[in-house]
């Protein structure tokens, strides 16, 4: 007779930061559709009931008194399932009272992982290897299950016995060990792990690592959507004892993987989604940033301020791609300097996606700045500040019409821009959020030739190949003010990303004098960055939760 198995459902899902209720009925649902198709074990993924990052909400006795409640309404809602466990990421308060004290002395509460089955929680795991680098903080709101004395967690499963981890704690050896000791089998691990470029690879490196290491089948359920600034790319998987890949979920969209699992060889049985290219990768984690942004918050649709360039010309099409045509409207807002062809290109672009189009002079607006500080300005030459006011007046405009119909603005700015300050504080700036502002120059390039690579040529090919302006003076280009774009954007990459040195930098072969222009810039527009909107994250250091620099200091490098 052929050995029992065991099946696995790895809850690839997309849950929303404080909508308890309604990620327990996600979790409900996918228990429920995984019994049907005879699953015995439901992984849902780290803090899947409170969603993540839930950031100072966890300081708030009744949010966690909440998710205890939906936590206990999804065990009895599952009651009836015979057999089935689930295991749920939630937050738990600490049982010494800390989060009722409002106490900032101690972490209020725990990262914890339950496991559900006939209507009760039978076991609790917290986690123990608490991340605070990057993105993480987690040291601000958590206790370590080690520091509160709780120990391993392994549950039997129709005789597979299974090790509880969550996230972090499969990067370390002691957790993994403390399982197998306990008698562990198949290690479980749940996870909220936000993409960057090469995440994906990563993860599943390290986490084959970790079954080699412990000689353990291991599998790996993870969050998919958008969160702020963070996006979550699925592709939960599991690994063979050996370290093999045995399955893996698609990337970018909800998932209900099935594993099976022979019990007496533990070897595993799944279907391996393949892993999209470089250039898809990043496009689906933008258009995952734009779609749930949006419909998390309940904005109607995105107003975008089309120019003619490049850079807005990619966030129009990952806006059409996330949301639809009829959900985006573009705005053209021609100035003295703007190019006839800048007219023309966005007039196709526009054409060519089947979104709203309009155009809305700032001429008029323009000289009646200009008449109005004639005074101020007499005798002066035309400098930056002109062209600011420029850049302002169509800020005005777009949050006017923002104001009036609900769309949100996506701003168009880059990482390059944005690093350099090449970019204007409540002109361009100005906006609800900033799709591309950890997309470089030099990607924003690749990105459009690989979307218009995938069917019909949605982005002009001249607003791709023309050298690109922000076209606020006569004959403008944006090499007259920055290095060329695939010198500034690789220094950007060694300094903030790869935190190099100066010194080691212009060992690598760059221009001491292109060097110090960069790194100045970077400094010095600190305060810019400081009130740009939020912006989607994909590289392992964007401006935001990652980079915390003061805004006043005196230190060069």
């Amino acid at each position: 007779m052929p050995s029992p198995s065991v099946k696995v459902a790895l809850a690839q899902i997309n849950v929303t930061v404080g909508d308890l209720a309604g990620n327990a009925d996600r979790i409900i649902a996918q228990a429920r559709q995984a019994h049907a198709a005879g699953v015995d074990l439901v992984v849902t993924p780290e803090l899947a009931l409170c969603g993540y990052p839930p950031e100072d909400l966890l300081l708030r006795p009744a949010f966690l008194a909440a998710c205890g409640v939906q936590l206990q309404r999804i065990a009895t809602e599952l009651a009836d399932l015979a057999g089935l466990h689930v295991v749920v990421g939630h937050p738990m308060a600490r049982e010494d009272g800390v989060a009722r004290e409002r106490s900032w002395s101690l972490p209020p509460c725990l990262n914890a992982a339950s496991v559900l089955t006939g209507g009760h929680v039978t076991q609790t795991y917290a986690k123990r290897e608490l991340p605070n680098y990057q993105v993480f903080d987690e040291r601000r709101y958590f206790y370590s299950g080690r520091d509160a004395g709780l120990g391993p967690v392994v549950f039997d499963v129709r005789g597979l016995k299974v090790g509880l981890l969550i996230c972090e704690d499969a990067w370390f050896d002691e957790p993994a060990a403390a399982a197998q000791a306990a008698g562990a089998e198949a290690l479980c691990v749940i996870n909220a792990s936000p993409f960057h470029i090469g995440k994906v690879a990563e993860r599943e490196e390290r986490m084959a690592e970790r079954a080699r290491a412990s000689g353990l089948p291991l599998f790996y359920a993870h969050l998919v959507g958008g969160q702020d600034e963070v996006v979550f790319d699925g592709a939960s998987f599991a690994m063979q004892a050996d370290g093999t890949l045995a399955a893996r979920a698609p990337l970018f969209e909800e998932a209900l993987a099935v594993v099976e699992v022979d019990v007496a060889t533990k070897h595993l049985s799944g279907a391996i989604a393949p892993e999209p290219e470089f250039e898809a990768q990043v496009w689906q984690a933008l258009v995952t940033g734009v779609r749930d942004y949006l419909g998390k918050n309940g904005f109607p649709g995105a107003l975008i301020g089309l120019s003619g360039g490049i850079d807005s010309a990619l966030v129009l099409a990952i806006a059409v791609d996330a949301l639809g045509a009829d959900k985006v409207r573009t705005v053209m807002m021609p100035s003295p300097y703007t190019a006839d062809i800048s007219w023309i290109d966005a007039r196709d672009m526009a054409e060519r996606l089947g979104v709203r189009y309009d155009e809305k002079s700032i001429v008029p607006e323009f000289d009646a700045f200009l008449g109005t500080l004639a005074d101020e300005f007499k005798g002066l030459p035309l400098d930056a500040t002109e062209e600011n006011i420029q850049a302002r007046i169509r800020g005005t405009l777009l949050m006017a019409l923002s104001n009036k119909f609900g769309s949100i603005v996506l701003t168009t700015g880059n990482k390059s821009e944005m690093a350099t300050g090449y970019c204007t504080l409540y002109g361009d700036m100005a906006g609800g959020f900033a799709v591309i502002k950890d997309v470089a120059k030099t990607l924003v390039f690749r990105l459009a030739r690989w979307r218009n690579a995938q069917g019909a040529e949605i982005i002009p090919d001249r607003i791709i190949t023309r050298p690109p302006s922000a076209e606020l003076r006569p004959d403008q280009k944006d090499e007259d003010s920055l290095p060329p774009y695939p010198v500034l954007d690789a220094i950007l990459a060694l300094y903030m990303e790869q935190d190099q040195s100066i010194a080691e930098i212009v060992s690598a072969g760059f221009k001491p004098e292109d060097v110090e222009r960069v790194t100045r810039l970077i400094k010095i527009n600190e305060y810019k960055r400081r009130q740009a909107p939020v912006g989607i994250r994909i590289t392992h250091r964007g401006f935001g939760r990652d980079w915390r620099y003061p805004i006043t200091s005196k230190f060069r490098a």
